[in-house]
């Protein structure tokens, strides 16, 4: 069946290393919207301010699927096609346990597309914190009383490791814990993921579940591949990703998302990219 979607993770998928689409993967990807008619659905754990760059440089009109599914937004119209936050209260139990556990932890949250925390250090600072700086820096009191789209834990690598398990645990029936990232903790309602925000996105523009292919290489984008019609994992992915998906193509430094989508959209056959 011919592919009218194609859902793509950012980074480590069609961001190279230095951060970059390369000059010949946006060239596919306005090619396949241009004479294919195929939507491009840039599906990230960022916020909406740190995906916009790329979605404006490929001059996208899909809805972006944010903070791993807990946002869709519409940047055409403005619209907010989904938002599944976090309790409020959840957040701050959570926020608590986490500062008993490691004092010196950095609790941030994204509500939207603004960026609360208590305290700012450049040492630990995810890809968005590199380019923004917070909205409001202040007490958690003044900002953990509200649903929250996305809660972030940073700290050292190896304690953060344990940090996920016990709140997994704890709080099992009320978050979804991913990390992604050694020394990042990435908390979201127990419901969001970027299949169910894929699903969303899909029924908003009148494609078909076997018309949609998904393109990723991380344990956040695992139930988006198994979701879509075709799900395709990049090289550089790990084995659970790899296992999980129809095709695998090459790595993010070697074009593997141009090469999946000539492939596999613009006419090619075969079991492997």
């Amino acid at each position: 069946m011919k592919i009218h979607l194609v859902a793509i993770d950012l980074d480590g998928t069609l961001l190279t290393s230095a951060n970059e689409i390369s000059s010949d993967t946006a060239a596919i990807l306005r090619t396949i919207r241009r004479r294919e008619g195929v939507h491009v659905v840039l599906a990230s754990a960022r916020p909406p301010r740190s995906v916009l760059p790329f979605y404006e440089a490929l001059d996208l009109d899909a809805p972006m699927i944010n903070y791993n599914g807990a946002l869709v937004f519409d940047p055409p119209s403005g619209r907010i096609l989904l938002h599944t936050p976090l309790a409020g209260e959840i957040a701050r139990r959570i926020a608590e346990l986490a500062r008993r556990e490691q004092a010196d932890v950095l609790v941030s949250a994204e509500v939207l597309d603004r960026w609360y925390t208590d305290r700012y250090d450049a040492s630990y600072v995810t890809q968005t914190g590199r380019l923004f700086r917070p909205d409001m820096v202040a007490p958690m009191s003044e900002w953990l009383n509200q649903p929250v789209t996305k809660l972030l834990l940073l700290g050292p690598a190896g304690r953060m490791t344990d940090l996920g398990r016990r709140i997994a645990t704890e709080f099992r029936f009320d978050v979804t814990v991913t990390q992604t990232e050694g020394e990042l903790l990435q908390i979201t309602h127990s419901t969001v993921s970027k299949a169910q925000a894929l699903r969303t996105v899909a029924g908003e523009l009148s494609v078909a579940r076997e018309q949609v292919m998904a393109i990723g290489d991380n344990a956040n984008d695992l139930e988006m591949l198994r979701w879509a019609g075709v799900g395709v994992a990049m090289a550089n992915a790990p084995q659970e990703v790899l296992a999980a998906a129809d095709y695998v193509t090459d790595h993010n430094d070697a074009e593997g998302v141009a090469k999946a989508i000539e492939v596999l959209i613009m006419g090619g056959r075969g079991g492997a990219v």
